[in-house]
């Protein structure tokens, strides 16, 4: 695998454009105000699956071969990548089998079957699903398509990143949540590529720390996996992010679940943003580690807005309390 460069990020903003409309970043009074911050927010969950990962199962499609296509796609997620690959199938005439752990969030799931999609549930999470579609890609032949170890992947989902700085070239900080980590290894690139002075950090749940420990030790490591931000859950760290992030990562965040369901409740309250806990965790890092971002200007990534209604008056609760 080699990563991908700036010009494959260039690329994949051409590939996708007639596909996937441009989201909003918009200045937040409220957030600058609390965080004593110049806050934009960047609305991926503006897009039409409601998240940004739709960015990159279009530019991977559009690049397979007539028969990669032919032999049917199987890929695993948590939710928002199996959307993305699930409705790039269907605008390309593929077949798509997504693996989900047993317990995925029950909207991204009729998400996913609406958009024709096959769906296997294996596992108690997303690796212990990526294992079995694996072994199902192996034994009957489909092209398996790694979530997060694929440059094409990472190129899409980059255009997020690029599109920030097109509209925002003196923005000094760029906090992005990290899962598997094709988000923030694309903001990586993106930044660093056009001005190495913007600082990216990543940010991800303490209760499933795996990214940051493999950032922090330089080796790929598995970690427990208990978090309730299911796009961000995930129990190993990944070679090609982690390879990209390590030259280019300024910093790395951890925040509690709690922090998380906080931010739920801050962007309601004061940006009027509807965020599922992925897309609330860079927030919560620049809530927990003002000093990150105070006096500065900053984009923060809203990843997506796939919450359940059982999700949101929890994360409220947690809020008001």
């Amino acid at each position: 695998m080699q990563a991908p460069t700036l010009r494959d990020v260039y690329r994949a903003k051409k590939t996708i454009g007639p596909h996937i409309p441009r989201t909003p970043l918009h200045f937040s009074a409220g957030l600058s105000d609390l965080l004593e911050a110049e806050v934009y927010l960047k609305h991926e969950e503006y897009l039409p699956l409601g998240a940004f990962k739709g960015r990159g199962g279009i530019n991977l499609l559009a690049n397979l071969s007539d028969e990669e296509k032919e032999r049917g796609l199987i890929t695993a997620s948590s939710g928002n990548h199996g959307q993305s690959m699930a409705s790039a199938c269907r605008s390309f005439g593929v077949k798509a089998i997504i693996g989900l752990p047993e317990d995925a969030n029950p909207n991204k799931v009729a998400a996913m079957r609406a958009l024709g999609a096959e769906l296997v549930f294996h596992g108690a999470d997303f690796d212990a699903a990526l294992l079995h579609c694996e072994t199902l890609a192996r034994e009957e032949g489909y092209r398996f398509v790694h979530p997060v170890n694929d440059p094409l992947l990472i190129a899409g989902v980059g255009t997020q990143a690029l599109e920030t700085l097109e509209d925002l070239p003196d923005v000094q900080v760029l906090m992005v949540p990290l899962g598997g980590g094709s988000g923030v290894s694309g903001a990586c690139i993106v930044a660093k590529g056009i001005d190495p002075s913007i600082e990216v950090i990543a940010v991800q749940s303490e209760a499933a720390p795996a990214g940051y420990h493999s950032w922090k030790q330089g080796e790929i490591v598995e970690a427990e996996m208990n978090t309730i931000a299911e796009g961000v859950a995930t129990r190993s760290g990944y070679v090609l992010p982690q390879e990209i992030m390590k030259d280019m990562l300024d910093d790395f965040l951890l925040v509690s679940d709690a922090d998380i369901q906080r931010a739920i409740g801050t962007l309601v309250d004061k940006a009027h943003t509807l965020a599922e806990g992925a897309g609330a965790t860079a927030l919560a890092g620049a809530i927990k580690y003002p000093e990150k971002v105070k006096g500065k200007k900053v984009a923060i990534t809203v990843s997506g807005g796939n919450i359940t209604t059982d999700q949101l008056r929890k994360s409220l609760e947690v809020y008001q309390s």
